[in-house]
Order: C-alpha cells, then sequence, then structure tokens
C-alpha cells in the first residue's frame, strides 16, 4: 500500500510510564503500516517490553522513564531515581536524530498533547522539528478511546491550541458508538474538524474456539505493579473455591519477590507470569477477571469472554471506570469497584458472572488498525505529490483487438480490485468507474480490517461484488524472501485455521448476495497444498496470478497491474503495460485476462490510466467483459482438471 502511489514513512513517538498499554497499541499501528508496504520509525521512551513485537519496524529506544503509582508529573530513571536534567536532554537529542534519520511524511505523537505534560518540551522539540522539515510532514496526535481530561481548565484550552497550531489531524482509536470522545474531554468545534475514528486497535489473532470449550476463570491484572491487589483478592477467591479452575497471571512488572509469594499461595501451575497467548487463553475460558484497559476491553470484545471487571481507579483516573460501565451497559460483564475489592465480594460477583446468560453483543468497530492505516495514507497525500505519467499509446492495444476480432475470438476481459477495508472517496471513485464503463468489479476485502461502512458501500454498487483477500494482510515471509501470508513456509495446519477463519469473518461482514467466496491471497502468493484444501473449507473460487487449475475451484487470474510497487509506487511505464496486455491478447491462454487495481492507493497517474483502458476495452467489439459471478459459478471438475469455460456470450447488465 501507499499514499499518492508512493511508499509513506512515518515516525510514532510513544513514551509509556505505568502499563504497557500505549506502546502495544502504537507498536500494533507500526507493524500495519509495514504490512501495507510502508517505512515505519518507532521511538519509545518507556521501559522496554519483552512480549510486545516489533516485525519490520526502526525501533529506537530512548533511555527509559517511568512513574509510581499515578504520580505522572515525577518522572523516574530506570534505576527509580528522579530524572535528571541531563538524561532528559540525551532523550530529547535521540528523539530528533530519529526523526533526521527517518525523514517522514507522517508524524505521529500517542496522547501528546492530551497527556504527557512532564513530557511536553520533549514531544514540542519533535513536533516543532517537523514543521522545520520541506516538506513539512503531516503530524497527527494518536489517542485511546478514553482520555482522563486535567481539572484545571487553562490545560484543556492548551491543549486545544496546540492541536489548532501544529497538528493536522487527531486519530482517536475507538468507536463513538460506545464511547465518543466527548463523554471524557471537552470537544470544541476546531478539535471536532480534527478528528478521525479508526475503530478500536485489535492486534490480537483469530479465534476459532467455541462457546463449548469454555473453562474456568482466567485472571490478569495488567503488566504494571498496579495489579498486585486484584492478584491477592483472585488468589483468596480461589482459596474459598478451588473448584472452579483458576488460572492468574501476573504482569511482568509484578517485583519477583512479590511474585513468588502469589505463586506460592496456590497449587503449582495456576500462578504463573503472563504469557504470549492471553488472547487464546481467554477464548477459553468461561470467565475473564481483569481491570479494564483499553487492550484488554479489545480482547474481551473479540472473543465474547464474560467477564467480571475491576477499573483501576488510583488517584484521578476515571477511564477504565468509563469504559467498564460501557460494557456493563452492555450486557459484557459485571463491575467491582477497586475500594470494595475482597475475596469475597470479588468472588461473589465471579459466580454471578459465570450464571448470567449469554447476552446478544451490540457491534463495536474493532478494525482500528486498518482504520487507521487508510487514514494516514490518505492524509500523507498532499504531503508527497505523484507525478503525471505520460499518456499511454493505446494503438498497440486496439491493433491486437483488431486481429483478435478478424480470427474470430473473443477475448475475456475481468477486473479485481485489491485490499478494501472501509468506505472511503477512493472506493467510492472506484465504484463510479465501474457503473460508468458498465464493468463488474470483483473488491478483494481483508476481512480481518473491514469496517461495516465497506459492506453498505459495496451493497449500494449493483456491479460489485466481494471477495476474501486472505485474513489481515500481514506478511508472514521469513526475512529476505518475497511477502506472503499463506506461503508455504508456515504450518499447514495454521494456514487452513486461517483461511477457514477468514471466510468466516467475511460471511459475518457481507450480505450472502454480496459475498462470493473466492480466496484472493495477499501478494497472489498462495501455498500449493492449502489451495487444494480450499473446497473443503468451503471457498468455491480462487484468484492470484496465473496457475495450474485446482479441482474444486473456479479460477480467474489477473495478467496486469498498473502500479510499479518497486519504483515510485505511482504508474508504471505505460508502454510496458500496453505491451503486457498486448502479449496477454496474443497468447490466448484459458480463461478471461484479468485487471487489477488498488484504490487506495491510486495517484492521479493511476486512476487516468485506469479510465482510460477500460474505455478502451470496453469500446472494442472483440472484447467480452465477463461477470465475476459467472467466473466463479463453475469449478473446475475433479477428474479433467479442465479450466472453467463459462458462458461466452456477452454478459447482461447485473440488476
Amino acid at each position: 500500500m501507499s499514499a499518492g502511489g508512493l511508499l509513506v514513512r512515518v515516525l510514532i513517538a510513544v513514551t509509556h510510564l505505568l502499563g504497557a498499554g500505549h506502546l502495544t497499541r502504537a507498536a500494533a499501528l507500526a507493524r500495519a503500516l509495514v504490512s501495507a508496504g510502508h517505512a515505519v520509525t518507532l521511538v519509545s521512551g518507556g521501559a522496554p517490553s519483552r512480549l510486545i513485537r516489533f516485525d519490520g519496524v526502526t525501533l529506537v529506544q530512548l533511555p527509559p522513564v517511568h512513574v509510581r503509582g499515578t504520580a505522572f508529573a515525577r518522572l523516574l530513571d530506570a534505576e527509580g531515581r528522579d530524572a535528571a536534567p541531563e538524561l532528559l536532554t540525551q532523550r530529547r537529542q535521540r528523539l530528533l536524530g530519529a526523526l533526521a534519520e527517518a525523514a517522514p511524511d507522517v508524524v505521529v505523537t500517542e496522547l501528546f498533547p492530551f497527556g504527557r505534560r512532564a513530557l511536553a518540551d520533549e514531544f514540542l522539540a519533535l513536533v516543532e522539528a517537523a514543521h522545520a522539515l520541506r516538506p513539512r510532514p503531516r503530524v497527527l496526535a494518536s489517542i485511546r478511546d478514553i482520555l482522563v481530561a486535567p481539572d484545571r481548565l487553562e490545560r484543556v484550552a492548551t491543549a486545544h491550541a496546540r492541536i489548532a497550531a501544529l497538528y493536522d489531524a487527531v486519530l482517536v482509536h475507538g468507536d463513538p458508538a460506545l464511547v465518543p470522545l466527548e463523554a471524557s474531554w471537552p470537544v470544541d468545534d476546531g478539535l471536532a474538524a480534527r478528528l478521525h475514528y479508526t475503530g478500536y486497535v485489535d492486534e490480537g489473532g483469530p479465534i476459532s474456539e467455541s462457546d463449548a470449550s469454555r473453562a474456568g476463570i482466567l485472571v490478569s491484572a495488567g503488566s504494571s505493579a498496579a495489579g498486585l491487589p486484584l492478584l491477592e483478592a483472585a488468589i483468596g477467591a480461589a482459596r474459598l473455591r478451588p473448584d472452579l479452575g483458576w488460572h492468574i497471571l501476573a504482569g511482568h512488572g509484578i517485583p519477583e519477590p512479590a511474585f513468588r509469594a502469589l505463586r506460592d499461595a496456590l497449587p503449582d501451575g495456576i500462578v504463573t507470569r503472563a504469557r504470549p497467548d492471553y488472547r487464546a487463553l481467554l477464548a477459553r475460558a468461561a470467565l475473564s477477571v481483569s481491570p479494564c484497559g483499553y487492550n484488554t476491553a479489545v480482547d474481551l470484545m473479540v472473543t465474547g469472554t464474560r467477564a467480571v471487571l475491576v477499573p483501576f481507579e488510583e488517584g484521578r483516573e476515571t477511564e477504565q471506570r468509563m469504559r467498564a460501565e460501557r460494557l456493563a451497559a452492555r450486557g459484557r460483564a459485571r463491575i467491582v469497584r477497586e475500594a470494595e475489592l475482597t475475596p469475597g465480594r470479588l468472588l461473589d460477583e465471579v459466580l454471578r458472572a459465570l450464571s448470567d446468560p449469554v447476552a446478544r453483543h451490540a457491534p463495536v468497530d474493532i478494525a482500528g488498525v486498518a482504520g487507521a492505516v487508510s487514514i494516514i495514507e490518505t492524509l500523507a497525500r498532499p504531503a508527497r505529490p505523484a507525478l503525471r505519467a505520460k499518456r499511454p499509446d493505446w494503438r498497440p492495444l486496439r491493433a491486437a483487438l483488431d486481429r483478435a476480432a478478424q480470427d474470430g475470438r473473443r477475448v475475456p476481459i475481468w477486473w479485481r480490485d485489491d485490499d478494501a477495508v472501509a468506505a472511503t472517496p477512493a472506493l467510492d471513485r472506484l465504484l463510479r468507474l465501474s457503473e460508468t464503463f458498465a464493468v463488474p468489479i470483483l473488491v478483494a476485502a481483508i476481512p480481518a480490517g473491514a469496517e461495516p461502512s465497506l459492506g453498505r458501500c459495496l451493497d449500494a454498487a449493483p456491479l460489485a461484488r466481494a471477495a476474501v483477500h486472505g485474513l489481515s494482510h500481514a506478511d508472514h515471509a521469513p526475512c529476505g524472501s518475497k511477502p506472503a501470508e499463506f506461503g508455504a513456509h508456515r504450518p499447514p495446519a495454521t494456514l487452513r485455521a486461517e483461511a477457514a477463519e477468514a471466510l468466516r469473518r467475511a460471511r459475518a461482514a457481507f450480505a450472502p448476495d454480496l459475498l462470493l467466496p473466492v480466496f484472493v491471497p495477499p501478494w497472489n502468493r498462495l501455498d500449493a497444498d492449502l489451495a487444494q484444501a480450499l473446497p473443503g473449507l468451503g471457498y468455491a473460487g480462487l484468484s492470484a496470478v496465473p496457475g495450474v487449475p485446482v479441482p474444486g475451484l473456479a479460477r480467474a487470474d489477473i495478467h496486469l497491474d498498473p502500479v510499479d510497487w518497486r519504483g515510485t509506487r505511482s504508474l508504471a511505464d505505460p508502454a510496458g503495460l500496453v505491451a503486457t496486455l498486448v502479449r496477454a491478447i496474443e497468447a490466448d491462454a484459458p480463461g478471461p485476462l484479468g485487471l487489477l487495481s488498488h484504490h487506495r492507493v491510486h495517484d492521479a497517474a493511476i486512476w487516468d490510466f485506469l479510465e482510460a483502458l477500460l474505455d478502451q476495452v470496453r469500446a472494442h467489439p472483440a472484447t467480452m467483459i465477463r461477470d465475476p459471478r459467472d467466473l466463479f459459478a463453475h469449478p473446475v471438475d475433479e477428474a479433467t482438471t479442465a479450466w472453467p469455460t463459462g458462458a461466452l456470450a456477452p454478459r447482461a447488465r447485473m440488476p
């Protein structure tokens, strides 16, 4: 992916002071940007975390600072001493060095200027230096769904003034249907104009466990020592009712002596350190007991696990309490106040929660990773204008089509677009082109990132159908290999499980008459054994680059992609593109000639080329525009493994 047809360079600055939630969310966004083809530098100013992945991200670690309790104005160094001015100067110099090295198109500050006032000098130095760069990068703030508003109104005014003077946009990683920003922070007209809701950032993997496999109580208390009272209360409750099957996870911020005391209070294996497979454990649990931090809330929404929430409320903290109340109001959880926390009180709510009926959950937008990437790509376009390419010479294409007509041949042509996640102006433009030229289009959507707006947009487009574009469009290839999400380097069982999960999510996102069960592997790369397994997983079709037939699947592949992915990321050489079309027409290969587009990355040159190409092929009498519904309606026969032919008469307009 890229904005304006070009790679986008992004710098994200984040300092987590208590738990690791801010860093977790920033790292998830950074990995998603890298997977979309961009270059990301993440500058972390908090303590390193062993459980957070930075795949493909350039990580710059500043000398870390942290706080004790909720004393956010008092910064401590790695040894627990007051952070010296020399250390803060060193942090600022390293941060500005990272800015110079990255030369970003987009700078993102996590939480600032809404919080991190103790680090204001550091963040302001970064933002002001960014404004001095030429071309000037876009400057964005990144915030969670709920903020803690300061008790002094002048601090709100200062934050708003900094946004107005220094920031182009504010990414809100939440869903206003669950909790709008104004529920926790005063939103004036100036701030409202800059807000972009991305959806909740879900960085966990797919969940396939059924409710029937759920058992036991999973207790987690976050990564910091602030969770110690909850862990102690849970151990007391487990002693009262050991038959409920407890598993208690202690964060790595719990000091080792305190952890040993917790571990030794119960039989072996019940109390362990926090684990990277927390999401899978949660999906198998009958009940979760936890605070209500951002990432934990997202995990609960994804897995649908019933919960008892003990929101962190020390000092003036209201964030977790508000989020817990919103979830409880939707029947997703029960709440125990920190002030009321005892083993007996916790156990009472656990027993009540276990007997509660499973609530029907109203949908919450958890596609915040894809949403944020799309917004960043869109906002980056003005900073990185793409060059218009010279006009193609279409005469060789028309001559090839004329020869096909003289030979009595019809040239079947079809159209696929990749990487859809949400309704955007670019998608609207794509669908208008489809209708203008009466060319049906198969829109390959990323199931893990598909927002509700995408289904609504496609449902209103009579010539569009959706397909399954991998699961999350994540690159799992080994270092040095070409990108692939479903390549042969991963375990076969994992590939099958994720392909099945992708179809399940797509069916949940799109109406039955809108979705074609066609698998479109990201980067057009697919393990051969998985291809053979697709019919058994419920797929009826496959679309990639030209390959061998697969019994049980209808196949229609792609021959032309106009994006120069390895160079400018704008339009590839027009003469070369026309030559590719001519070769495909003259080869008269089995199956239709496939055109590929990527609406999210098109610049003016690519849009112009695509529009002219559709005009050329639609107008010539030798071409026959194929409907994806027809193409994928005839799977290859098991015995003959012949290519599907389908109807060769001109297609009627879709109703």
